[in-house]
């Protein structure tokens, strides 16, 4: 399907209540059910495997919200969100480590590849929803 299929994350209108949200994960599991959990918090949600799937998925749905694991096989999560930074969609896009790697030396590698924000897993789902909800370009309607 080409990028055209989809409309821009945000072209500057009222925002919808979900988001459509690309979660990347080499744990099918873990991927899936955070999908399903977002899902039925009104979200559009889709899954990737590995980084080169993701940027590749990501560049066709052009979602708002990125939830990538850092570490992939093949093309890790920080070389995937340096990719997809370089797209000019992706500007407006809130891009998310999602590891189960927290120090600060992983903190910084994330923050120096792009992400917005890091997240350990397990991940909090109350707090995914309400850094979804604070990002600035995605704002929820009152």
């Amino acid at each position: 399907m080409s990028p055209d299929a989809f409309p821009p994350a945000h072209d500057g209108g009222a925002a919808p209540s979900g988001r459509r949200i690309l979660i990347v994960d080499d744990n099918a599991d873990s991927a899936d059910s955070l999908a399903m959990l977002l899902q039925l918090n009104g979200h559009e949600a889709h899954t990737a495997y590995d980084g080169l799937q993701a940027v590749e998925l990501a560049a066709q749905l052009r979602p708002e919200v990125l939830l990538l694991d850092l570490g992939l096989p093949g093309l890790d999560g920080c070389e995937a969100c340096r990719r997809i930074r370089q797209q000019p969609w992706a500007a407006q896009s809130l891009l998310v480590a999602v590891t189960g790697w927290g120090q600060a030396a992983d903190r910084q590698r994330s923050a120096d590849a792009g992400f917005d924000a890091h997240l350990v897993k397990p991940v909090d789902v109350v707090a995914l929803e309400k850094l979804v909800a604070d990002f600035p370009g995605h704002a929820r309607p009152a």
